[in-house]
């Protein structure tokens, strides 16, 4: 059975959404690399009143979907820059002092 990719985090403000992925390929050197990715969507019903998804945006929806992006955006830097953090947690609190 083939595992489906769950998404890590949604933003939404109305029908508009952004979904932030983490995948996984491989490097230069045939490594594992681990990656995000975000997609962006507008949610609406089409005449049978069944949701559809469309990548197409409406000039009023361009507010919402900047708004979602920038959160997408909030977090990944947040989610990169605690992973920074705890490469440091085991060494000496001097020594990061004088890092930065």
């Amino acid at each position: 059975m083939e595992s489906r990719n769950v998404p890590e985090k949604k933003f939404s403000t109305g029908v508009i959404t952004a979904t932030v992925w983490q995948n996984a390929g491989k490097g230069r050197n045939g490594e594992v690399v681990s990656y995000r990715t975000v997609s962006l969507q507008r949610r609406y019903k089409d005449k049978n009143g069944v949701w559809q998804s469309a990548n197409s945006f409406r000039v009023n929806d361009l507010p919402k979907a900047s708004l979602v992006l920038q959160k997408a955006y909030e977090y990944l830097v947040l989610r990169e820059q605690e992973a920074s953090a705890s490469e440091y947690s085991g060494i000496d609190e001097d020594i990061i002092e004088e890092v930065i």
